[in-house]
């Protein structure tokens, strides 16, 4: 995308089937996309909760070779920093030693009402070990009069509030859990006779797990050797984030019964209805842009080839920690091909245009390759207001949209037109209903006032 937005992160587990840890291995390297800053796996071994994590990409903070083959039970963790910084401390999974035994927890998501919570925690002398909103259930768990730990996990995740998705590990327990809108998302397959919770379905296939179904929004899955029982909490209206569909998933994941390729390419052939120009030649930004840019050829009858060129060993750059650390990535990361665009009119489809930094690099690439002019077609609408659910969006005043109108929007990029998705077109393409369009003026499904005034 414009290559700008960072998603939380990515969660994988297993239930049920020896060498659990290092099929959560390869989960996390399918789920690599979700988060590049640490990642970390917890399994059961003699009873206890075991964990190794490290800084980096999955194959630089573990080392596969040296994961245990026997425990039949793990899950793990890939982070990008949206509540706390990028420290090891923050790695996840992260452990905690309470009445109910050893406790491992991953997390996807932001919590909204973390500082109160927090800071009502700290007032009854609990010690928080990070800086990250992800340790609030273990600090809640731990708390609860239950005799029981799945009513005690049940009654701490209702003081939650924001979009997040948990996967707790304990003795002979791998519970996932999702908050009642369903704003994050996570999935539960069957592996053989074991089971494995995901936050996408490429991480199943990886292993060769059979997609089951989605965890419903405020459903708490809880698997054990007695199999799989489900927890219905009250759910809230449905508000699954869109921009799983636009930018985040991997493009042969499944949502809702569609493929994220398959979705994205009928928000191009969209875009393509609401915005035509007279062009000669349609380029999509990789990876995740793409798709529309084969839709928007499609539907206009133009062809498709592949103007830009990416570096796959340059990380994303919307998850890139740092606006220095993004411009840097994005000028590593792409390169146009002159004799696509050379003497042509360009459309240049992205999925999305968040602070600008991206596309106005991707416009000066073309000219640079001889574009005669470059239309610049962006597969979602105007990103205008921050999200405060897990994309790294929590300041208004970043976002281009937020800040200026379209016309000074394209000469900062720099492009001879500029044209978004509309949120009606949006809807069409995708299905009308149950999503989160929060950061296209759809409105919060969840307050955050308390987290705007924290952040101030």
């Amino acid at each position: 995308m414009g290559g700008e937005l960072r998603e939380a992160c990515g969660v994988f587990g297993v239930f049920g089937r020896p060498g659990a840890a290092p099929l959560t291995y390869r989960g996390l390297f399918a789920l690599q996309h979700r988060g590049q800053e640490s990642a970390g796996i917890a399994w059961l071994e003699a009873g206890d909760v075991r964990v190794t994590k490290g800084m980096g990409l999955v194959t630089e903070a573990l080392d596969e070779g040296a994961l245990p083959a026997a425990p039949d039970v793990a899950m793990g963790h890939v982070r990008y920093s949206t509540t706390g910084p990028s420290t090891a401390e923050n790695a996840q999974p992260l452990v905690a030693r309470t009445r109910f035994g050893p406790v491992a927890l991953a997390h996807n998501g932001n919590l909204t009402n973390f500082f109160r919570l927090k800071a009502r925690l700290e007032a009854e002398g609990a010690v928080f070990q990070t800086t990250s909103d992800s340790e609030l259930l273990a600090h809640l768990v731990a708390r609860r009069p239950e005799t029981d730990v799945v009513d005690a996990i049940l009654a701490a995740v209702d003081a939650l509030e924001g979009g997040f998705a948990y996967l707790l590990l304990l003795p002979r327990a791998l519970i996932g859990v999702r908050d009642p809108h369903g704003i994050r998302p996570l999935v539960l397959g069957r592996l053989e006779s074991a089971f494995a919770l995901a936050s996408e379905t490429c991480a199943l296939d990886a292993v060769g797990a059979e997609f089951l179904r989605e965890v419903e929004p405020g459903e708490l899955v809880v698997i054990t050797d007695a199999g799989v029982r489900s927890v219905r909490r009250e759910a809230g209206r449905p508000a699954f984030c869109v921009f799983e569909l636009v930018y985040f998933a991997r493009a042969d994941s499944v949502f809702r019964g569609q493929t994220v390729h398959e979705a994205r390419r009928a928000m191009g052939r969209q875009l393509a209805r609401e915005h035509p120009v007279a062009a000669d030649v349609v380029v999509g930004v990789p990876d995740s842009s793409l798709p529309a840019a084969m839709g928007y050829a499609e539907a206009a009858g133009l062809p498709f080839d592949f103007g830009l060129v990416k570096n796959r060993y340059v990380g994303r750059t919307f998850i890139a920690p740092g606006q220095t650390a993004r411009e840097l990535s994005v000028s590593q990361k792409l390169a146009a091909v002159r004799s696509v665009v050379a003497g042509r009119r360009v459309v240049l489809v992205d999925d999305s245009l968040v602070r600008g930094t991206t596309s106005r690099h991707l416009v000066q690439l073309l000219r640079r390759a001889g574009a005669m002019a470059v239309h610049m077609r962006i597969a979602s609408p105007p990103y205008k207001f921050a999200c405060h659910y897990g994309i790294d969006t929590s300041r208004a005043d970043e976002l281009a949209a937020a800040r200026w109108d379209l016309e000074r929007i394209r000469r900062e990029v720099g492009a001879d037109s500029l044209a978004y998705l509309s949120v009606e077109g949006l809807e069409r393409a995708v299905g009308t209903g149950g999503w989160c369009l929060a950061c296209f003026g759809g409105g919060y499904p969840v307050p955050v006032e308390e987290v705007l005034h924290e952040r101030q």
